[in-house]
């Protein structure tokens, strides 16, 4: 990827991707995005522009490529596996009860590989460990493992 400051205006990104579709996206100074991309046969013929809001692009950003997601993570769809954060609420039943009785790689075949709270993070937590509202638990699993998870800890 290249990049091009455009004065007055932002900053203008290029690249070429795998299939060697040129694309660009102007950062404009107001938060604003203009995404564009070009024919293949003719780089310099604009084939679609899209003028985004900030908050568009902002949606569009976390649906590429979501925050809670590193790109390791996100390497991990290649084999069937997604990464997501999975908050436990104060009314969730599970709240001050331990992990293993939440029965959640048995009864989804997810792992909890890591779980957030305040500004702790606590890696491969064991079945004792006593969960909280308010914490988030790191999983990783099959698209219909981790919503099956999601569903249990959102019991209340």
């Amino acid at each position: 990827m290249s990049s091009t400051p455009l004065p007055g205006i932002g900053v203008r990104y290029d690249l070429t991707t795998r299939e060697q579709r040129p694309l660009s996206v102007v950062a404009h100074r107001n938060g604003s995005r203009t995404l564009s991309a070009y024919r293949k046969d003719d780089p310099d013929a604009c084939a679609l522009s899209v003028r985004l809001t900030a908050g568009e692009a902002e949606a569009l950003i976390d649906a590429l490529m979501p925050a809670h997601h590193s790109p390791s993570l996100l390497s991990t769809t290649e084999l069937g596996l997604v990464a997501e954060r999975v908050e436990l609420s104060a009314t969730s039943r599970w709240n001050g009860r331990v992990l293993g009785e939440t029965r959640m790689r048995t009864e989804t075949g997810v792992s909890i590989v890591a779980v957030l709270r305040r500004a702790e993070a606590i890696p491969s937590p064991g079945p004792d460990f006593r969960l909280a509202g308010g914490d988030t638990l790191i999983v990783i699993g099959t698209r219909e493992g981790v919503e099956a998870a999601a569903a249990i800890l959102g019991r209340e």
